[in-house]
């Protein structure tokens, strides 16, 4: 399957531990799986004898650059065989860590692109609330910004994380890792008229665990409700592309420009490490810089 049927039980073992042990979820496992098929595939067609040593890795990552893979691939493909080494190391199969000197790509951090809140306005008062598609895409339009959800947490949902009474969800995000996020009164308005008008009608008489449902089944994709901002960005002529995603960046960008922490944020967000946030810290010293500027003794600026 890889190459090297020697390390087939070694992948196999550490996909396991990947999926029991870090609750990885599918996708990931498969991604995974993927590049280490790709990176034995490679092994086998330039005759690399062993999998295991520094150079096999560094010529490796040596040809990703020169195919033009984009650097976060690499990182990605990287970070599949690092978990394999050092599951191997953990399990007493390999000495030493042969990926310790192995550096990965460089990523500039690519900064959120975030709508402005007038924008956000235009674009929620522009679904068609006249009939119950139009209703549901509303409310999950305000969840998604009133509450920063992966488009995956967004669908998933069942009506018993659903908490009207104290504005609060159970969502299970990345990971089976579970956390409670409020939502806000605009959601809150949209989710209750979507749930007597909408979906009754988009179920017909049929049964569904799940909040958001679709006219022909119990349960959204993610796939569908991509298409639902792709449309809304069409019908608006909006340049930038709208996203499920940006509506989580708009969501952390506006909390962190009113004043909220990183740390909050990263609660909120469901982010395992910090260090993912940090991608919105160039707010967090703008706004510190303005309160430098207003409030210190040397910098406030004279009435």
């Amino acid at each position: 399957m890889f190459g090297q049927a020697s390390c087939a039980a070694a992948v196999r073992s550490y996909l396991t531990y990947c999926r029991v042990e870090k609750g990885l979820s599918t996708a990931t496992l498969q991604a995974y799986e993927k590049d280490i098929e790709s990176y034995f595939s490679w092994l086998g067609e330039s005759r690399m004898a062993e999998y295991c040593l520094p150079r096999s890795l560094m010529d490796y990552q040596a040809q990703l650059l020169a195919a033009g893979k984009k650097p976060r691939s690499i990182q990605r493909a990287l970070s599949a065989l690092r978990g394999l080494l050092q599951h191997q190391v953990a399990e007493g199969q390999l000495a030493a860590d042969p990926t310790e000197l192995l550096e990965s790509p460089h990523l500039g951090r690519r900064l959120p692109k975030a709508l402005s809140l007038s924008k956000i306005s235009e674009f929620a008062a522009a679904f068609d609330r006249g009939n119950p598609l139009g209703i549901r895409n509303w409310a999950m339009f305000e969840l998604c910004y009133s509450s920063g959800l992966r488009v995956s947490e967004l669908v998933g949902l069942r009506l018993g994380d659903y908490q009207p009474i104290n504005m609060r969800l159970r969502v299970t995000g990345k990971g089976s890792r579970q956390r409670v996020v409020p939502f806000g009164q605009a959601a809150s308005e949209a989710i209750d008229i979507y749930l007597r008008d909408s979906r009754p009608v988009l179920l017909k008489g049929k049964a569904s665990p799940f909040l958001f449902v679709s006219s022909r089944g119990p349960r959204l994709d993610t796939r569908s409700y991509w298409k639902v901002l792709r449309h809304l960005q069409l019908v608006q002529g909006e340049q930038q592309n709208l996203h499920p995603h940006l509506l989580r960046h708009c969501f952390a960008t506006h909390l962190l420009a009113g004043g909220a922490d990183l740390r909050s944020v990263q609660a909120l967000l469901g982010h395992a490490d910090i260090a993912t946030t940090q991608i919105y810290t160039h707010l967090e010293r703008d706004r510190l810089r303005g309160i430098v500027d207003q409030f210190h003794p040397r910098e406030a600026k004279k009435l």
